[in-house]
């Protein structure tokens, strides 16, 4: 969503995150990992925190949500309630651009300084 401030997340799409009780069938995660799909500019290491969804994915007959996701889920629930604003960076202006790379996921952010008021 394009606002004043920048590019923000959609408050409907979060909402729908925050909303949801923790998955009790592959369906619901599907629909969880659809969702934060949605949001995924706006998840820094999303492939990192949704891992263990995925995880739970791979199973689909003897589905389990286990306790490492359960605190993922958590830990994204309260990530969201937070979701960061993009903006266009200013010609001129010094951007930073940080990689992170692991066995199971990449992540790349570019990001600009900015002093808090």
């Amino acid at each position: 969503m394009v606002s004043k401030r920048g590019i923000e997340a959609n408050p409907d799409k979060i909402k729908a995150i925050l909303d949801m009780e923790p998955p009790r069938s592959v369906k619901d995660v599907q629909k969880l990992t659809g969702r934060v799909a949605a949001l995924g500019r706006f998840i820094s290491k999303s492939g990192e925190k949704c891992l263990s969804f995925f995880k739970a994915l791979k199973n689909m007959k003897n589905f389990e949500w286990t306790t490492e996701s359960h605190e993922a889920f958590e830990v994204l629930k309260k990530y969201m309630a937070e979701a960061p604003l993009l903006a266009k960076p200013k010609p001129g202006e010094i951007l930073y651009l940080y990689l992170e790379v692991s066995n199971t996921a990449l992540g790349v952010v570019l990001v600009k300084e900015e002093l808090k008021v």
